[in-house]
């Protein structure tokens, strides 16, 4: 066959070339100056920017929309198969160059048939929601009625993993399926709010600007968001690291100074210290991706890798009320062992609390439920999970972090570990009261009452606790990742599962 002959190209494949090539950035220069106006790639761009190099089977690309009178490439939505770092997920993202990405009549059923898909097959999703809602030109127009697509990924809980990429303005329907994932990524610049501005209008009756409805710092101290990204390009490298965690071990990576993990614990227990640094000094270097900061503060979640072992790390936070479990603290690790416990990844918990928060104000905030999701939570978990008491070990605080009550598969402690039914000065005052109160001088029932602590104290260090064995060992801090590492080596590896082990819950 001659060249000409073979450059021939039958009208109807013409037909299919010219329009697959119409949807594509190259034919589209002003929708690609429209997103770069807002700071932003378009969605093509970010889907390539995060998969594997000629790995997207695009689903549903030449759909267009309902009506006759509108046009839009793919209907807005660009969504298909692909595979990261050679593992299958399924990707999706409006596009907000067309009706600001909202969700139209067709592209609602291309996401229905895209999350039924990765629930069928197991495959985790990555989504971009940027846009406002429902397109209600379209809402007439939709044949069978509600799309079963919100339905269909809050099956997904629990069967695979699920991140939501919010970097441009998430409202209404793309709101609600970032609060269907299991982690939200976003940027400063981004926006998500329930409603768009022209539903806050009508509901209060004055008009608000997307990025004063629901901007990110307020998202970021109040959870709703467990990751912020400066760029987008920071958040693709994030959402990439998140998705490595669920895939099993990998190449063991280096690790920091052990011996310097001796000194961040004061000998003071009235000095604070950051339990960030004992969570990077266990953990493989540069393998730390923690979750939701900004929320919770007296505890810090993370996952991260020792010896290339994917780990979840539940660690009091001692710069923060001391280390007290408050309401806030208790939802956030609750949701982090059922994450962990879903993709049985094992849980590292770092125990220094006093216990939970006391008072009249921390029980306006129904501790008394919050905190029992910790317990509920950890009670019913079957993934293994280890224990390290940094220091404080006391009452309630002690059970819910992983103590010797629940059994956890490893329980070590460090030197300046201390443990207690309560704190131990409130014990005292409890146990010697009427010794106390008989003292009249206060200088003199002052050092009493130290004489008393010091007596309880000695009977609940860390040495006199191993000794009635509550503990299984106290170990040189140094020693402590290379104990981690032969325990995990050593603990059973899951069967792989298909269906669901428990549903993650959304808070």
């Amino acid at each position: 066959m001659s060249d000409e002959e073979n450059s021939d190209i039958r009208d109807d494949l013409a037909r299919i070339q010219a329009a697959q090539a119409a949807r594509l950035d190259a034919a589209r220069p002003e929708a690609v100056a429209r997103q770069a106006k807002r700071g932003l790639q378009t969605i093509r761009a970010s889907i390539e920017a995060f998969i594997d190099p000629n790995s997207f089977v695009e689903y549903g690309g030449l759909a267009a929309p309902a009506r006759d009178d509108m046009t839009g490439p793919a209907d807005g939505l660009v969504m298909g198969t692909a595979t990261v770092d050679g593992r299958p997920i399924v990707v999706a993202g409006y596009d907000f160059t067309v009706y600001a990405g909202s969700q139209g009549a067709i592209n609602h059923r291309k996401t229905d048939r895209m999350f039924a898909l990765a629930e069928r097959n197991g495959w985790p999703v990555v989504g971009w929601w940027d846009g406002g809602g429902a397109r209600t030109q379209d809402l007439a127009l939709t044949a069978k009625g509600p799309t079963p697509a919100f339905v269909t990924f809050a099956r997904l809980s629990g069967k695979a993993p699920t991140i939501a990429m919010v970097t441009g303005a998430a409202f209404a329907g793309q709101a609600n399926l970032s609060g269907l994932s299991d982690v939200v990524i976003a940027i400063p610049s981004a926006t998500m709010g329930m409603a768009g501005p022209p539903l806050v209008a009508a509901a209060l009756g004055h008009w608000l600007k997307p990025e004063e409805i629901g901007p990110m710092e307020v998202h970021e101290a109040s959870g709703a968001i467990d990751i912020l990204c400066p760029d987008e390009s920071s958040a693709i490298a994030t959402a990439r690291q998140y998705l490595g965690y669920f895939r099993g071990r990998r190449e063991p990576g280096p690790a920091g100074d052990q011996t310097l993990l001796r000194d961040i614990v004061p000998e003071s227990p009235r000095r604070a210290y950051n339990v960030r640094k004992v969570v990077e000094g266990l953990s493989d270097t540069g393998s730390v991706l923690e979750l939701r900061p900004k929320f919770g503060k007296a505890v810090v979640t993370a996952l991260t890798r020792i010896d290339g072992w994917p780990v979840g790390m539940i660690a009091n936070q001692p710069m923060v009320m001391a280390g007290a479990i408050d309401s806030d603290a208790s939802d956030k690790i609750a949701r982090f062992i059922q994450l962990c416990d879903a993709y049985d990844i094992p849980l590292l918990f770092l125990c220094d609390t006093p216990g939970l928060m006391v008072g009249p104000e921390v029980e306006k905030t129904a501790l008394v439920r919050h905190s029992a999701r910790i317990l509920t939570a950890l009670a019913n978990a079957t993934t293994s999970y280890m224990t390290v008491v940094l220091r404080k070990a006391y009452g309630l605080g002690y059970y819910v972090m992983g103590g010797a009550a629940t059994e956890p598969d490893l329980l070590l402690a460090w030197p300046t570990a201390e443990f207690g039914g309560m704190g131990l000065e409130g014990a005292v005052n409890i146990i010697h009261r009427k010794e106390l109160e008989a003292i009249a001088d206060e200088e003199e029932r002052a050092a009493r009452h130290k004489e008393r602590t010091d007596e309880l104290k000695t009977y609940h260090t860390a040495l006199a606790t191993a000794e009635r064995f509550h503990v299984d060992d106290v170990v040189d801090p140094a020693d402590t990742r290379a104990i981690l590492v032969n325990t995990l080596a050593a603990l059973p590896q899951p069967d792989p599962h298909r269906g669901r082990k428990r549903v993650i819950e959304p808070w």
